[in-house]
């Protein structure tokens, strides 16, 4: 899938999340969603590309929320 999409649908989801007042589960919701809705290739692909530190749009909570429970979505 096209990253500059999976940038898209993840920020919507931060969107989502970030509304809710403790950021913690702000985090967790959003990895746990993007763990149960999305295909193993699209969770290794978006992740390789914040672990490569590139400027790809993501808003700051689904990088953090991506990076603090990088361990739940690793595609298995």
């Amino acid at each position: 899938m096209d990253l500059h999409n999976l940038v898209v649908m993840a920020n919507r989801i931060g969107s989502f999340f970030e509304a809710q007042p403790d950021r913690d589960e702000a985090l967790a919701g959003i990895a746990d969603h993007v763990k149960k809705f999305w295909e193993p290739r699209m969770r290794a692909q978006i992740l390789a590309a914040v672990e490569t530190g590139a400027d790809t749009g993501l808003s700051e909570i689904v990088r953090a929320a991506l990076e603090k429970h990088r361990a739940l979505l690793q595609p298995t």
